[in-house]
Parts: C-alpha cells; sequence; structure tokens
C-alpha cells in the first residue's frame, strides 16, 4: 500500500506507536483520580474495604501505568529518528515543552508511583492520601506538557521563523503555554481519560455482580464509578463543543473536512448527522442534516458562516501564491540582499505554504497554475476517514453517557445489581473509551494533514533521510513488540480480576451483602 514512500511509511510508523500508547494513557489518568476518591473514603470512614479498594484497583492501574512508560519512551525518541528535520526546525519550541514533560513523568509522577506502591506500611493513613493525589495531579500534569506541543502543531501561536537559521523560534512561552487550542485539548484529554478509567471500573464490578461475588466490594466500586463517570462523561461532552467552536477559529479546513462542509451555506449551517463523502467529486451524497447546530458549535451564532472546503482550498491558493514570494525574498536574503527583508516579512506568514510546492518542484518561485492548484488541494485533508471517525467517536460518547446515567440513577434507588441487563451492558461496553480516544486522536492528527505544524512545516518535508526498507525493518519491530506488551497487559489484567479483592483477604467480600 504504502511502497516506498518514505513520508507515509514514517508516518505510519508514528501512528502506529501513537495508536499503542494511547491504549494505556487514558486510563493511567483516569485511575489516579478514581484512586484518590477511594481513598479520600477510606480515610473519613476508616473502613478496610475501602483501603482494599484502593489496593486492588492500584494493581491494575501499575500494570497499566508500567506499559504506558514502556511505549512512551519509544514514541518520543522517534521525533529524532525519524523526524529529524522537524525537530531541527522546531526544536526551539517543542524541546522544552518535552523536557517538561519527562521531567514531570521521570521524576514527579515516578516518585509518587513508587510511594503509593511501598509506603502503605511506612506512612500515615494521611501522608499516604496526600501522596495518591500528589501521583493524580502529577499525571495530568505529565499529559498537559505533551498537549500543549501538540496543541502547538495544531495552532502555532508565541513563535517567529527566523531567516537567519531557517527555523521557528520561540517568542512568547506564555503564548506557547496559554495556547487556547492547547488548553481545550488538555482538558478534554484528561476528561475523556476519567470516563475510561470510571468504565474500566464499572464494567468490571458489574462482572463482580453478575457473578454474585465480591459483592459489598464491587457495590461500592460500581457506585464510585458511576458518579464519577456520568460528572466525567457530562464534561467530556461539554469540552467537546468547546473544541468544537476553537477549531471552529483556529482550524477551519479540519471542522469542515469533519462535517465534509463542500460549499459555504447561508448561515447557521447544519450539522450532518449521516452522510456519504465524495472528495473526487466534492459533495456529501444522503447527507441528513440537522439544522442549525453546526453553525451554534462553530460559531456560537446564527449569522456567521461556516466555511466550506471548496472556498477555504481558494483561500489556500492565494496564500500558496504569498508563499511563493515569501520563498523568492528569503532566498535573496539567504544571498545577502538585505532589501528584500521588507517584502519578505510582508510574506512570512504564508511561507509554509510555499513549502507546499517543494512536493512537487524544487522551483517554487517558479511553480505553474496546475502545480500550484495541486498543492491547494492537498490543503483538504481525507475527508470520509474524518468524517466518519468523528462520528463514532461522539456515538460512543453518547452511549457512555446513557451507562452512566442509569447505573448512576439505579445506584441512587440501590436496584443496581437487579439490573442484570445494565450489568450486562457494562461489561461489553468497556471496550467504548479506548475506541473513543482513538477515533478522537485520529481526527486530531489526520484533520491537521497535509501539515506537522498547521500553516507552517508541511508534512512532506519533515522527515529524516531513511530508506524505505529501515523504516519497514523498525515497523515490523514496534508492531511485533507492542503487540507483546499488550498480550502482556490483557494477560495480567485478565488474572488478577479473575482473582478478584477476595484474594486481597480470603472471603471477606464474597458473602458480603449489605447495600454500598
Amino acid at each position: 500500500m504504502f511502497g516506498d514512500d518514505i513520508v507515509m511509511l514514517s508516518r505510519m510508523q508514528f501512528g502506529l506507536t501513537a495508536l499503542y500508547h494511547f491504549l494505556f494513557v487514558p486510563l493511567t489518568l483516569g485511575m489516579t483520580f478514581i484512586l484518590g476518591i477511594m481513598e479520600s473514603v477510606y480515610v473519613m470512614t476508616g473502613k478496610e474495604v475501602y483501603k482494599d479498594m484502593v489496593k486492588f484497583w492500584g494493581k491494575l492501574f501499575g500494570i497499566n501505568f508500567a506499559m504506558g512508560v514502556t511505549t512512551g519512551l519509544t514514541l518520543e525518541f522517534q521525533f529524532g529518528t525519524n523526524w529529524a528535520y522537524y525537530s531541527h526546525y522546531v526544536g526551539d519550541i517543542f524541546g522544552p515543552l518535552l523536557a517538561a514533560e519527562g521531567w514531570m513523568a521521570f521524576f514527579l509522577e515516578s516518585t509518587f508511583v513508587g510511594l503509593f506502591f511501598f509506603g502503605w506500611d511506612r506512612l500515615s493513613r494521611v501522608q499516604h492520601l496526600v501522596v495518591t493525589w500528589l501521583l493524580a495531579v502529577g499525571t495530568s500534569l505529565s499529559a498537559l506538557w505533551i498537549l500543549i506541543a501538540n496543541g502547538w502543531m495544531q495552532y502555532p501561536v508565541g513563535a517567529a521563523f527566523n531567516y537567519e537559521t531557517l527555523r521557528m523560534e520561540m517568542t512568547s512561552f506564555a503564548d506557547v503555554f496559554f495556547n487556547p487550542v492547547a488548553q481545550v485539548k488538555f482538558v478534554h484529554t484528561v476528561a475523556a481519560g476519567y470516563v475510561t478509567g470510571s468504565m474500566f471500573v464499572l464494567g468490571i464490578s458489574s462482572w463482580y455482580l453478575l457473578n454474585k461475588r465480591d459483592i459489598g466490594f464491587a457495590r461500592r466500586s460500581f457506585s464510585i464509578a458511576s458518579a464519577f463517570g456520568l460528572a466525567s462523561v457530562l464534561s467530556v461532552i461539554v469540552l467537546g463543543d468547546e473544541s468544537g467552536y476553537t477549531s471552529g477559529e483556529t482550524q477551519k479546513m479540519k471542522l469542515a473536512a469533519i462535517e465534509a462542509e463542500w460549499d459555504t451555506h447561508p448561515a447557521p449551517a447544519g450539522f450532518t448527522v449521516f452522510g456519504l463523502p465524495d472528495q473526487d467529486n466534492q459533495k456529501t451524497d444522503m447527507a441528513l442534516k440537522v439544522p442549525y447546530v453546526l453553525g451554534l458549535i462553530a460559531t456560537r451564532s446564527i449569522d456567521e458562516d461556516v466555511k466550506g472546503l471548496k472556498d477555504l482550498r481558494e483561500e489556500s491558493v492565494v496564500r500558496i501564491e504569498s508563499g511563493m514570494l515569501a520563498y523568492d525574498n528569503l532566498q535573496k536574503l539567504r544571498g545577502g540582499d538585505l532589501s528584500a527583508k521588507a517584502a519578505f516579512e510582508a510574506h512570512k506568514a504564508d511561507l509554509g505554504y510555499g513549502l507546499l510546492l517543494k512536493k512537487y518542484t524544487d522551483k517554487v518561485i517558479d511553480a505553474d497554475a496546475s502545480t500550484i492548484q495541486k498543492a491547494a488541494n492537498d490543503t483538504i485533508p481525507k475527508v470520509a476517514p474524518l468524517f466518519w471517525t468523528f462520528r463514532i467517536m461522539v456515538a460512543c460518547g453518547f452511549i457512555m453517557l446513557f451507562i452512566f446515567a442509569m447505573t448512576f440513577y439505579y445506584c441512587a434507588t440501590r436496584v443496581a445489581d437487579q439490573k442484570r441487563w445494565l450489568l450486562r451492558m457494562a461489561v461489553w461496553c468497556i471496550p467504548l473509551p479506548w475506541i473513543a480516544a482513538e477515533t478522537g486522536w485520529f481526527v486530531a492528527e489526520v484533520g491537521r494533514q497535509p501539515w506537522t505544524i498547521s500553516g507552517v512545516l508541511p508534512t512532506h518535508m519533515s522527515v529524516s533521510s531513511l530508506s524505505a526498507g529501515q523504516l519497514w525493518f523498525s515497523i515490523g519491530g514496534f508492531a511485533l513488540f507492542y503487540t507483546i506488551l499488550l498480550i502482556i497487559e490483557l494477560y495480567l489484567m485478565l488474572k488478577y480480576v479473575r482473582l478478584g479483592p477476595s484474594s486481597l483477604h480470603t472471603g471477606r467480600y464474597c458473602l458480603e451483602q449489605q447495600p454500598a
């Protein structure tokens, strides 16, 4: 499928390792806060069952955390091995963010993980509770820096191109840190992690209740997961709406591709619930729209347009032509002609669009109309995959909202373990948050194409000088290694779930029938 295309092979390898890594990240984010809630109840009530809940679910968290660290290390190394020009071009901005993430992950987070597991007999109840909550905060802070870096790739602010070094350089750390796209991505991703942890605990607790084992333990875990999960999934939906509004302001092409909006319609735009996007003919067959919804999400108004892909493509043509002038004047500056500086500064913001032409010609300034049209076509991402993965993500979210709402209601009325249909549904829907997370990641990253850094650095210019053989070898190695890690995690998880909380104290919870 990919042949000897170095760019596609590099993207495939990074995508593969990122998808594997993101199987572990959401559960880590969610479980730390659930453990903090459980241990808080233990400290307040003194009931040993809550301490055992922290230890049992903490054991499953520890297995997942170890796998997440292993896969995350190789992911970060790929910036230097497979994306060398990218690392050179934006290292001034990206390097400090990755360094901060490494400091959080390997010093703060790892330290508290050790204290969490080995501090039970060495710390007081309150001290261990503080450690657990610091672990939760540290895990989220570790994610923060990665998401700030990714948010900057989506919406590069606080940086400028230096024609003397031919690199992007940071001009304002505050602008990078408070990037609106990064902040929305952070809270949305972390909340999705909370949903993942809640669904994990809820589903396994439901399995115990269905099998009438560890009932007292399972009821308490079920109640905490349903309440925390309901709050989390509502947060994800609200923050998803905010993400749509942010995309409407900063990533118009991505938003239009997600919605398969080919034409700019009179405001307010309708939301396409179902359709069959046809990119070749630039239309969506069998489109079923809900009036007003997209306009309200993307613009928070009923009188502002949501631009279609055709109009955005024409804007790209204008920016490519401006980028050609930027590239021409940059070459003059590099040759010592300082009189070209004013012209370069006037067109500098579109330099990245000019670089899109390098996919088709080495002589950017001599590109003809047909070449410009090819580059402009590239600015539209693949619409059908984005359209459907986004809707899969949304569908998963609303199914989980239903599950958490029902389980919370039945927990409040103390009849949850009698609703066997709901318990079965909770068990079967354990994979849903992972499906939602992976499809969400796909939408975010594929929707940014053809850019590594939106509007600044095209993906085809970002790769290292590698051969197809080297990439195929490393792809095979990563796929094999990560698959083995995933099998090990699933084996260990299933082993300890089958043993159950009774393995901590034989028989303690098996016959306990009182309500949580």
